[in-house]
């Protein structure tokens, strides 16, 4: 019995087979489906009456790629590389046998391909899609630290060259349907109605069962040959933008371009063991482990919400009651206006308020430029958003978000204002990247519906929200925020108070380590090179100007009103307190630790080597690398001692998606593995003699390290 492919044979001798994989929203290849696809092309191949096979999908979309959850321990189980080369191999067998099986095959693509669904249409003989907006093809498997396995770097290639074929897959690029059909990775385009009708027609006109590259002198598109100036050119290219994009760090796009350059020189049998090969390697690298598990698995986790209460009632929000429009304001605003919710935007004035319903226009504006949106669905996105400076239109809000300025006094100001107004039933939301909320919702008259909301900016780019429980927050509040979280289309982190929270709190920890290496002289441009080839996305010194140094001065002030004598401050917070003096407030004033000349880009203060004199011996790049990702770490790690975090995998997600920690470590937690936990132990050991107290180890994780227990199976 069928349970993931239903199969139809019409009277013209045309099966069709209709993906529809049990218990899936959308179609994925798992265990079963691969077996019962084996079993369906050799239907196709054996029974006489069959004359040829359309490939389609009874799903809205066609299909994504492999269940890496379910099919990848298995294969880790074997023994050696050999033993998965072999297994990954004949796992492929199948798409082989559709292109050589000698009936014909169209793909009849419905909407979506990715991954293994797109690689499984590759191998079809013919291939027509629905001209759908939504719909997108791609093979993205580098995102997640491997490459396309199911033939992707040798069928693509050979259907559209190499140069193009590269671009695709070592980026992980989606491609609209239109898109596909240029380049020739789709031979049709078609309306839904008329799909299965034209894959028909051309299995009856055509019919030709045999691909171009197992015919008798074919060519890759645009030529092939690696002694030829122009293949030495482009592989030159590809290398090089590569290297550029990646800083060696990450493996999967190497090997990709590997792979088609080994596997475009021989037959595609030979080819494609090639590129098991080199999938094979990729998955027994860390990389590939540490970012399946952080940005595929563990972020699914997250956004079917698992850590919401199952007891509360599921919930919308049909009008969010914001705060505050200011720049992280307006960027809520816009964002839940997007997912369908009525915004009231409250300010202080009305010129205040209008001007963050602003920024949603000229986002919006932007999108209907690149033809992304029409001006209509802009108007309705725009219309949904009223502004206001009377806290009595609040009253039919069922959330409210309050992202003031960062000031305990102006916060418990507009939480008493807006309790006047809301029904009991409504959860305030406190949108700040440092103050306790347990001190915040001390404002509250309902502190059981007080909880933290922390986004960061810019909101409409930023994937991550952390939630945070005060002592008082209930299991209603924890549930109605993830329910809109997940309204809104964002990943959640849930953590419990702490002062700066998770992110804002180990975020900083890297930029004080870059500043206490400004203080023992070490070059600026040495701590930001050394943070960007370790994979961050922006260096120290330059995201301390983007999230203003005056912000942070201003953190500090207020923590020393708020605990005094108790207060710690960072080791080098005496050097942010400098440049405050200085008056380099940072980006915004455009001056801070770079210069920002209105006709030019961005370069570092002539002056800091004055204010901070440069020492006359370096220290080697790696070891900025490592003192700046184990600072993070081992911060992270005292979070989970100190219950802030509660559990490794919403660490690991907030690090990479909070702050731009390098996805390809897997986030704090899993770095820690990769470097092995004695000998991350024993670096933190160096560092605290040579470098200073912050780099203690917590006993706990001493002992840890001595029973030699990862965070990670």
């Amino acid at each position: 019995m069928s349970e993931n492919i239903k199969i139809n044979i019409g009277s013209d001798g045309i099966a069709i087979l209709e993906i529809d994989v049990k218990d899936r929203p959308m179609n994925v290849i798992t265990s079963d489906f691969a077996k019962e696809l084996a079993e369906r092309v050799e239907q196709v191949t054996t029974d006489e009456k069959i004359i040829g096979a359309i490939i389609t999908s009874s799903k809205n979309d066609f299909m994504a790629g492999a269940e890496l959850k379910s099919m990848l321990p298995s294969l880790m189980k074997l023994s050696n590389a050999s033993e998965m080369v072999d297994a990954v191999v004949q796992s492929n067998g199948v798409s082989r046998n559709i292109e050589t099986c000698g009936k014909p095959f169209v793909a009849a693509i419905n909407g979506t391909a990715l991954g293994g669904g797109l690689e499984i249409c590759l191998a079809c003989h013919y291939r027509i899609a629905i001209d759908r907006p939504d719909a997108v093809l791609g093979l993205p498997e580098v995102l997640v630290g491997l490459l396309p396995g199911g033939g992707g770097t040798q069928r693509l290639p050979r259907m559209i060259g190499v140069q193009n074929a590269l671009e695709l897959m070592t980026q992980g690029k989606h491609i609209k349907p239109a898109v596909a059909k240029s380049m020739g990775i789709v031979d049709e385009l078609s309306s839904k109605e008329d799909l299965i009708g034209k894959a028909k027609q051309w299995i009856i006109d055509v019919g030709d069962p045999v691909k171009p590259w197992d015919k008798k002198g074919f060519k890759v598109p645009g030529g092939f040959d690696p002694n030829t100036t122009s293949t030495i050119q482009v592989f030159s290219i590809v290398n090089a933008m590569v290297a550029k994009n990646t800083n060696h760090n990450y493996p999967a796009p190497i090997s990709i371009v590997s792979s088609v350059y080994e596997g475009c020189q021989v037959p595609i049998d030979t080819g494609l063991r090639i590129e098991s090969k080199y999938f094979v390697k990729l998955l027994r690298d860390p990389v590939a482990g540490n970012m399946i598990r952080s940005l595929f698995i563990n972020k699914q986790s997250a956004d079917k919400l698992r850590a919401r209460p199952k007891d509360v009632e599921k919930s919308k929000v049909t009008n969010l009651g914001m705060l505050g429009a200011g720049m992280m304001g307006s960027g809520i605003a816009l964002v839940s206006a997007q997912a369908g919710i009525n915004v009231v935007l409250l300010d202080s004035t009305i010129e205040s308020a209008t001007k963050g319903k602003k920024y949603t226009e000229k986002y919006l504006e932007k999108s209907i430029a690149l033809k992304k949106m029409t001006s209509e669905k802009a108007k309705v996105i725009i219309d949904r958003i009223q502004v206001t400076t009377d806290f009595n239109d609040l009253k039919d809000c069922d959330l409210i978000i309050e992202a003031v300025f960062e000031n305990r006094e102006i916060k418990a100001d507009v939480t008493q204002k807006t309790e006047k107004v809301i029904a009991d039933s409504v959860i305030f939301a406190s949108n700040t990247s440092t103050l306790p909320i347990t001190g915040l919702a001390k404002a509250s008259s309902r502190p059981k519906s007080f909880i933290g909301m922390h986004f960061f900016s810019p909101v409409e780019r930023m994937p991550l929200v952390e939630i945070i429980m005060g002592e008082e927050s209930s299991d209603e509040a924890l549930a109605k925020s993830l329910d809109y979280i997940q309204q809104i289309r964002k990943t959640p982190m849930v953590i419990n108070d702490s002062r700066g929270f998770f992110t804002s709190r180990v975020f900083s920890q890297a930029c004080n380590e870059a500043n206490e290496m400004l203080r023992e002289g070490v070059l600026p441009a040495l701590i930001e090179n050394g943070a960007r080839q370790a994979g961050y996305p922006v260096g120290p010194l330059a995201v301390q100007d983007e999230t203003s140094i005056e912000l942070g001065h201003k953190i500090h002030v207020q923590t020393i009103e708020d605990i005094g004598d108790e207060y710690k401050p960072q080791s080098a917070v005496d050097v942010a307190e400098k440049m405050y003096e200085l008056g380099r407030l940072g980006k915004k004033y455009r001056k801070g630790f770079y210069e920002y000349p209105e006709d030019g880009p961005k370069k570092i203060w002539s002056g800091l080597a004055e204010a901070f004199p440069v020492s006359q011996t370096q220290p080697d790049l790696q070891l900025i690398k490592d003192r700046l990702m184990t600072i993070q770490s081992l911060d992270a790690y005292r979070c989970l001692e100190e219950n802030v975090l509660t559990s490794p995998d919403d660490g690991d997600i907030g690090s990479i998606f909070g702050w731009g920690f390098p996805p390809w470590s897997g986030g704090v937690f899993s770095y820690i593995d990769t470097v092995g936990i004695k000998a991350f132990v024993e670096r933190c050991d160096d560092f605290h003699k040579r470098f200073g107290e912050r780099f203690k180890v917590p006993d706990s994780l001493r002992e840890r390290a001595n029973k030699n227990e990862s965070f990670y199976s």
